[in-house]
């Protein structure tokens, strides 16, 4: 999404007054009310529930959550108490919304194998890796975690401003004095309108260490940042394997796709045996995961509407059980993840052991990196490291001053009453007879000794033996401890630099009471698993019917006599090819479709529909079908006289559905594609004229319309296209007179005299044919 889209969800623009206002009937235009009400509900979601805050890393429910525990007193000393109670805390004061959704997300901040730094004490059970829900909220119990502190240890400081509940019957915190950037320490994953979020989890020691590099240097780049925060650090460890440029790429823009590994190690066993222990998973895979993968690989099931499996389902099967003899789940209590996988065989080299698990199961995935949030402007962004770290400072130094500014206030307050109570204390006999005979005693206070109604008050409250000898050093003590307080506090506003030592110094200390050591280890040195099965090169030959059906016979050579099908069905291609290349279908609609030969069903059979190995798009059908070496140059070109020039890689296509490949006008029809083995291209039209022309005149492109080949009269259609090889003999298939099929044979010496330029009429045949064929 692009940053304007994001601006608008923010900032909405105001809509003309004359379409604004209602209509004298009170009514509104109803493309008006739909673009009010859209806006209205993804404004709503985005900053209301799904996107979390740059300042304290929060969604709106988490933040009602720990607000309501820390109100209920659930510190991380305090006794456990029933979810169920603080749930509906949240939902009567803060969250009217449902109590699965409020408990759900309790849940979720209590798991640590889902948080780095969990912020809920869950007692009971809260789930599990393996996706096992959490027990109900009337059964589990919570408090809050120590490191919940960092978040709501300055609240009642006036750190952050107070807004009314849904009702107006109470106050809650816009946000929370975050003393780190827990937006980077547990990251964030949320789906709004129109946007997402996807924040990995980082290492606490690591951000704090970035964060004060950044204050001291407020200059420095992204690259100062990543040499003391390299990456995501997760909390179920595993190992990240993507480069060091993608990492940066992900952090610079703020979006980006990094690849997780598994971390294991071998165990010698007698007799030279060995098995593989996986002790750590890469983030979001679950050991129950990993041991379904694996039973869908050895025993796989037929695909949705298919009655077999496929014959890629049986190779990896074949490739799987050739290396795996068993796996065993071994996790436990003391050991959350311990997957057991013991080889077929000890001969089997270790690392294409790993290879084969890793390239087909969890044990190697990748996790999306999306640093979209909303900033300190309230606006929905996607930010880059460096960003999110300078907003998060600028709040922090706004958090430190206002709580300056709040114990400053505090401070002069006890001052200013002390100081009354010090004048008390020097003129005590003087006090107690101005009490004793005054009906009014406060105004008579006030008018004797010049205090102020502050200071009046509180004299009158306090109790006698608050003005013995004893008290009167106590109260000089204090006085003198607030006014150098005062003076510190004085200063830390008057002086940036003390205010940054003060944020720096408080940083450090978190780091170092509250900081672990890096789970996920960092190795960029790893090669990404390959997911290729290995395939035999050998010749086959691929036999395709005019209904779609498609199979292989060994080896080149075959009489097509002894090729049998289906009643009714005949030939439509015989294609001598090897296993190693793909055959690239093309559709009516001139979309490429791509089939590993090594996948086609062998035997004299039937074979099967092609239907099962692709799925056709737009009601397309089997158009033309070719086979050759990838790198293997061809001609393109349509009914419409439009070709051009590619490697048959640039027709092949990873997907099932295809890719579009040929652009086709209505009514126009793909010729069959021509290998180029030489340096001249001929084309026929349907009415027997024939031009060649040099193929450095035709376009090499991957794709596309292409260019005119040649210029056709009205009606008139391409029939076929050759690049024959220099010194080879051009074959033309067609029907003559009386509809005698007739093949003209063209030798290179006799194609001299048709050669013209790309786009010219060209030549009429003699004899005149109908082409339908041309080959050479």
């Amino acid at each position: 999404m692009s940053q304007d889209t994001l601006d608008l969800f923010a900032n909405p623009p105001a809509p003309p007054e004359q379409s604004e206002a209602p209509g004298d009937d009170g009514t509104l235009p109803l493309d008006r009310y739909a673009e009010r009400a859209y806006l209205a509900y993804a404004m709503s979601v985005v900053k209301s529930r799904a996107l979390p805050q740059v300042e304290d890393g929060l969604k709106p429910v988490q933040r009602r959550i720990l607000y309501a525990m820390n109100e209920m007193r659930l510190a991380a000393g305090a006794k456990h108490v029933k979810s169920a109670r603080v749930v509906g805390d949240v939902i009567g004061k803060y969250h009217p919304h449902g109590d699965s959704s409020v408990y759900d997300a309790m849940v979720r901040v209590a798991q640590d194998f889902s948080l780095r730094y969990p912020l809920v004490d869950g007692q009971g059970n809260f789930g599990s890796r393996d996706g096992d829900s959490a027990a109900a909220m009337r059964y589990t119990e919570c408090r809050l975690t120590p490191i919940a502190e960092l978040l709501l240890g300055e609240i009642d400081r006036d750190t952050v401003d107070f807004a009314p509940n849904y009702d107006g019957a109470f106050q809650e915190p816009r946000l929370l004095p975050a003393r780190l950037p827990f937006v980077l320490l547990n990251g964030a994953s949320g789906i709004a309108v129109g946007m997402a979020t996807e924040i990995p989890p980082h290492n606490l020691r690591e951000v704090a260490e970035a964060v004060c590099h950044l204050i001291r240097n407020p200059e420095a780049t992204l690259d100062d940042v990543l040499a003391l925060l390299p990456g995501p650090d997760f909390p179920g460890g595993g190992q990240l394997i993507s480069s060091p440029e993608a990492i940066r790429d992900a952090y610079t823009g703020g979006r980006g796709s990094l690849r997780l590994r598994a971390r294991w190690r071998v165990e010698e066993m007698a007799r030279g045996q060995w098995r593989v222990i996986v002790h750590e998973l890469p983030h979001g895979v679950s050991t129950a995961q990993v041991l379904a993968e694996i039973e869908a690989l050895t025993n796989p099931q037929p695909r949705a509407g298919k009655k077999e499996v496929s014959q890629e389902q049986k190779q990896l099967k074949q490739l799987v059980l050739g290396v795996l003899e068993t796996v065993r789940d071994e996790s436990s209590e003391a050991a959350p993840v311990r997957i057991v996988l013991e080889p077929r065989s000890s001969r089997i080299d270790r690392d294409e052991f790993m290879a084969v698990l890793l390239a087909h199961t969890g044990l190697e995935s990748s996790t999306s990196v999306n640093l979209t949030m909303i900033g300190t402007d309230g606006r929905p962004q996607q930010k880059n490291l460096v960003q999110i770290l300078r907003e998060w400072i600028d709040f922090r130094f706004r958090t430190v001053d206002r709580r300056t500014r709040h114990r400053l206030s505090e401070v002069d307050r006890r001052i200013h009453i002390l100081e009354g109570r010090m004048i008390a204390f020097l003129h005590i006999e003087e006090v107690i007879r101005v009490i004793r005979e005054s009906d009014e005693p406060k105004p008579a206070l006030i008018a004797a000794f010049g205090l102020s109604e502050v200071q009046a008050e509180d004299i009158l409250e306090i109790r006698l033996r608050q003005l013995a000898r004893l008290e009167g050093f106590k109260i000089e003590k204090e006085l003198a401890e607030l006014k150098e307080e005062r003076e510190g506090l004085q200063h830390l506003l008057d002086s940036r630099g003390a205010m940054t030592r003060l944020i720096l110094r408080e940083i450090t200390d978190d780091a170092k009471k509250y900081g672990d050591e890096r789970r996920t280890l960092i190795e960029t040195v790893a090669p990404v698993a390959a997911a290729e099965i290995s395939v035999a090169d050998e010749p086959v030959t691929v036999i395709v019917s005019k209904n779609g059906w498609v199979r292989s016979r060994q080896g080149h050579g075959i009489d097509p006599a002894s090729i049998g099908y289906k009643a009714g069905d005949f030939a439509f291609a015989l294609i001598e090819t090897r296993t190693v290349w793909p055959l690239v279908v093309i559709d009516t609609n001139g979309r490429a479709y791509t089939v590993k030969v090594s996948d086609l069903p062998g035997g004299r059979g039937d074979g099967t529909p092609i239907t099962t190995l692709v799925e056709f798009q737009d009601g397309g059908k089997l158009a033309q079908v070719l086979s050759a070496a990838p790198e293997s140059n061809w001609f393109f070109a349509n009914s419409g006289s439009y070709g051009f020039l590619c490697a048959l890689a640039d027709a092949t296509s990873r997907q099932r559905a295809g890719k579009a490949f040929m652009t086709l006008e209505k009514g126009e029809k793909v010729l069959a594609p021509a290998p180029a083995r030489g340096n001249w291209i001929a084309a026929v039209s349907e009415n027997g004229r024939i031009l060649v022309f040099a193929r450095s005149e035709m376009k090499v492109q991957a794709g596309g319309r292409g260019v005119i080949v040649m210029k056709l009269e009205d009606r008139e259609a391409l029939a076929a296209v050759a690049v024959p090889a220099d010194d080879a003999v051009l074959r033309i298939e067609g029907i003559g007179r009386g509809g005698k099929v007739i093949t003209i044979e063209l030798k290179p010496a006799q194609r001299e005299t048709l050669r013209h330029r790309r786009t010219a009429k060209g030549m009429a045949l003699a004899p005149k044919i109908k082409p339908d064929r041309m080959e050479g």
